[in-house]
């Protein structure tokens, strides 16, 4: 197998895993029609869903991929709108995968709290309470800037009035982690609207420890 061959596969997979977990960002409610985006690095590529394509419509045809500067070097069908949030991603953390969606719950508690409380252990795989970058209109620089600020330290945050990002070592681990956002924010907000009541938080200790546990989740390999 030429190396020419061998990187056409390499990049076929990772699209097919791309569209995949589009797929699966839309048939698990965190996205609504062609909201929200996805996009893993492969070497100095990085695959991106296009701008409004219905997922379930994307093929092996329609693989877009761009340089870490953002040109475009496969594919015919324009880049999502919110490329630059994802290649300042890449260029300023360790990120393999980004997923970017306007989950309701999310989303919620971006339009409440400059940050999402400690309310669960589970903060820990995000690094600790999840920020929420200041509000900028979408595809522009300034999101892109504010998002990175929001990620210092932490493997997702949530976007004001718009939504959330979460980054990770592959595209399931990306995922996970945008779920996982999902569900605490969904936590809080239910625990949040009960009169007469302040949910209890975690402590910077007690989420160290847990951060040393999840370290040893699993089974390992």
């Amino acid at each position: 197998m030429t190396e020419r061959t061998s990187g056409a596969r390499q990049l076929a997979a990772a699209w097919a895993d791309l569209v995949a977990t589009a797929r699966r960002t839309a048939a698990e409610g965190l996205v609504v029609g062609t909201s929200g985006n996805v996009s893993v690095r492969v070497g100095e590529l990085v695959l991106i869903t296009p701008s409004g394509v219905p997922y379930h419509r994307l093929g092996p045809d329609d693989t877009v991929a761009v340089d870490l500067e953002g040109r475009q070097v496969v594919g015919t069908l324009k880049p999502t709108s919110e490329l630059p949030l994802h290649l300042a991603a890449y260029r300023a953390t360790p990120a393999a995968a980004v997923v970017h969606t306007h989950a309701l719950h999310a989303t919620a508690v971006s339009t409440l709290v400059p940050e999402l409380p400690p309310v669960h252990y589970m903060a820990a795989d995000l690094g600790g309470p999840v920020r929420v970058a200041p509000y900028a209109l979408f595809g522009t620089p300034e999101l892109a800037e504010g998002m990175l600020r929001a990620l210092r330290g932490r493997t997702a945050c949530l976007l004001q009035n718009h939504g959330a990002v979460s980054y990770g070592d592959t595209l399931d681990q990306a995922y996970d982690r945008t779920a996982q956002l999902e569900w605490m924010c969904r936590l809080w907000l239910t625990a949040h609207a009960v009169p007469g009541h302040t949910p209890s938080v975690l402590s910077p200790v007690e989420l160290a420890a847990a951060g040393e546990q999840l370290r040893g989740y699993g089974q390992g390999r």
